[in-house]
């Protein structure tokens, strides 16, 4: 559930071999279909590619679902979305922000005052800074005893959020962290009758009719769902099937559905004005996941008025991420010289 800024371009000596990768890409090809089989030689197992640009929508493909039993991707496949599920838990926060249900200046002592006396400065903690990762709450994922396969429920998550020292006074500064989702949705889950899920699927999933984005894991047949791979390591199933429930990076999609959601977020489909003018305000309208064997990324790039969206079922590290921009960025500049 990791989530990483747009990388500034870098130049590693001998970083192709730290990253998993072993060759280079060679220069921008004529199409996207090309540059993700390039993605693919570089050591890629599978990419899905979505673009959704001024009313035209295409779908691109290459690598291996399940590499084991040599099977295709398939661009219509059901991703783990990892951290762009924030992007869907900061749109019903707006929501609720706007119909008066919450407030952004709302604290977390108010609003979980049974675990708040438990989380460093709870009083000064506001909702506003919980979407803006500037709380100082430490990220739950790098706790030395967590073991996401066995969180089986959200709640089995507090022993790893609870009781530890902030990172830094809040609003102080950016500290990316999982925590922050984490307790939005339980904050969510206090005015919705108990289910952040259900809201969104009412709020957000139902009316785009986004009929391949699901909540969690569990709600979806395992086998529409990609396989994902860490380098060094080729037992898939494993990743393939563990759970992350946590809404901070629960979610479950294919691509298309992503695109049409970000397109909705922007563009006013979703969003009421004043809904809009809120969520301009606390965040923002793209984001990367990574879990491990799912790595994704969505973004809208205005010049060109498209929402491109890759998922990639490999993953392996923070230097990983400068091969996903390379080529993410390669499908954009393709983009740029053939537009749907």
């Amino acid at each position: 559930m990791r989530h990483f800024k747009r990388l500034t371009l870098v130049f590693f000596a001998g970083f192709v071999g730290l990253s998993g990768c072993t060759l280079p890409l060679p220069s921008l090809a004529p199409d996207i279909d090309e540059e993700l089989g390039r993605a693919i030689d570089i050591g890629f197992d599978g990419i899905i590619v979505h673009v959704n640009q001024a009313g035209k929508t295409a779908s691109y493909s290459a690598g291996w679902s399940d590499r084991e039993n040599l099977v295709p991707v398939n661009p219509s496949s059901l991703f783990k979305i990892a951290s762009i599920s924030k992007l869907y838990v900061a749109a019903a926060t707006t929501m609720l922000v706007a119909n008066k249900s919450l407030s952004l200046d709302g604290t977390l002592k108010g609003y979980l005052p049974d675990v708040a006396h438990r989380i460093e400065n709870s009083s000064d903690i506001t909702l506003r800074m919980l979407l803006q990762h500037r709380s100082g709450i430490p990220d739950f994922v790098y706790h030395p005893e967590i073991n996401q396969a066995k969180i089986v429920d959200n709640d089995d998550t507090y022993p790893f959020v609870l009781d530890q020292p902030a990172d830094f006074r809040p609003n102080s500064r950016y500290g990316y962290s999982n925590s922050n989702y984490f307790l939005i949705g339980a904050i969510l889950d206090t005015v919705t009758d108990g289910s952040h899920h259900q809201f969104i699927r009412n709020e957000i999933l139902t009316p785009l009719n986004l009929m391949n984005t699901y909540l969690q894991l569990r709600e979806v047949n395992l086998s529409e769902v990609i396989k994902g791979y860490v380098i060094g390591d080729d037992d898939g199933d494993v990743y393939w099937q563990m759970e992350h429930v946590q809404p901070s990076g629960s979610m479950v999609a294919s691509a298309e559905d992503v695109a049409v959601f970000v397109r909705a977020l922007i563009d006013g489909t979703l969003l009421t004005t004043n809904e809009q003018k809120i969520y301009s305000s606390v965040y923002e309208y793209e984001h990367t996941g990574w879990l491990p064997g799912y790595t994704s990324i969505v973004r809208y790039h205005s010049d060109i008025d498209a929402v491109v969206v890759m998922f990639v079922n490999t993953s392996y590290g923070q230097l990983f991420w400068l091969d996903l921009e390379r080529v993410y960025d390669r499908i954009v500049r393709v983009l740029e010289n053939n537009p749907l």
